[in-house]
This record gives structure tokens, C-alpha cells and sequence, in this order.
């Protein structure tokens, strides 16, 4: 019998991430920028590592399922919560019961924050020259 894969799309910043969950024992295989890494590794704090892995404590799912994730662009914090988006949408995937619960967490809401561009004559998006009065 085939192994169902269910897929979930993350984004935050400039980061984009695609997970993939298949029924198995918690196993994590985790790819940045299309090179492999250690999951426990990679993220510096635990609290980092911690809110990534939220939907699957939440919903009681860590010892049955293995990820495949990879991601790529943005820095650690924000690919950390494109990871989580893209861990969310795939359990509603999995299982649509879940959404519920999820959603009451806040979960499923993307944030769409991007950086402002940069205007012309401005040192940075809103920063301007000093003023010298001579």
C-alpha cells in the first residue's frame, strides 16, 4: 500500500517553505537552501525550535507523522514561522478537523509583513539625511 503524503505551503517575509507530512514515527528530514541539516541544530534557541513544532503539539500529532520540509530565503526567525505555517496547513490537510482548533490558536493566519522598499533621496525606507542648518 502507498504512503499518503499531505502538503502544506509556508510563508513569512521572504521566506517560503514546503512541508510535507507522511504517517510514520516523528521522524524530521529538513533542507535549507536545498542542503540538509540537522532540524534540533539549526534553530539556535529552543523556544525557536518550540514554536515551530507547536501545531503538532497542540494536536497530539509529533510521534505520528515524519516531515520532509525544505525551505529556503529570509533568515532563521522567519523561515522558523514559514516552517509553522506550512506544518498548519498540512495537518488540515491531514485531518480537516483539526482547523478548528488551530484557527482558535491563530495558527492558520498568515503574517503578512513584508519589508518597505526603499524611497529615493531616503537613507533607508523612512530614515532621512541629518538636517544641518550650515
Amino acid at each position: 500500500m502507498e504512503e499518503m503524503n499531505y502538503y502544506g505551503t509556508g510563508r513569512r517575509k521572504t521566506s517560503r517553505a514546503r512541508v510535507f507530512l507522511t504517517p510514520g514515527n516523528g521522524k524530521i528530514k529538513f533542507f535549507v537552501n536545498n542542503r540538509e541539516r540537522n532540524f534540533e541544530e539549526y534553530f539556535p534557541s529552543d523556544n525557536l525550535k518550540n514554536r515551530v513544532k507547536t501545531p503538532l503539539y497542540i494536536t497530539q500529532t509529533l510521534e505520528k507523522l515524519n516531515l520532509y520540509i525544505t525551505v529556503s530565503g529570509g533568515g532563521v526567525s522567519a523561515q522558523g514561522d514559514a516552517i509553522r505555517l506550512g506544518i498548519t496547513r498540512a495537518l488540515v490537510s491531514y485531518n480537516e478537523e483539526l482547523s478548528r482548533i488551530l484557527k482558535e490558536k491563530g495558527l492558520l493566519t498568515r503574517d503578512s509583513r513584508e519589508k518597505e522598499r526603499r524611497k529615493y533621496g531616503l537613507h533607508k525606507a523612512r530614515k532621512a539625511h541629518q538636517y544641518h542648518k550650515r
